[in-house]
């Protein structure tokens, strides 16, 4: 399942979205909003703005997840709109009958969703 929202992301609701029934393992992945110092000051919020190609971008992703590792399902899940320090960016879930699998999948999919070209990122510092 793929989701682009521009609602925040309740992880006590997410864990029954990833199809669990013949997994023995199920990673979760959030990314956050972080302080980063750089120049121009700290970040003080990111507004994200997608395009009409950000859920066919995430479903290739899983798809390719899905034909590269054993795994029962996989959950993306895209903000969207302003974020502050703290809020959820993103999840990345994987369901596979091993550790492995889930977690390597996992670790694909965060590194997918990193270099996606339908999300625009606008960081404001101060």
């Amino acid at each position: 399942m793929v989701k682009i929202s521009s609602e925040p992301i309740d992880p006590s609701k997410v864990y029954d979205l990833i199809a669990k029934c013949g997994a023995g393992s199920i990673v979760f992945h959030y990314a956050v909003v972080k302080p980063m110092a750089g120049v121009g000051g700290t970040t003080f919020y990111i507004d994200y703005a997608s395009s009409d190609d950000t859920e066919a971008e995430l479903d290739g992703i899983a798809d390719a997840l899905k034909t590269d590792y054993i795994v029962e399902d996989i959950l993306l899940i895209r903000r969207t709109g302003r974020l502050v320090l703290g809020d959820i960016i993103s999840l990345v879930a994987a369901s596979s009958t091993n550790s492995q699998d889930a977690l390597e999948a996992c670790r694909q999919g965060i590194n997918l969703l990193k270099k996606m070209k339908s999300i625009v990122k606008n960081e404001s510092r101060n």
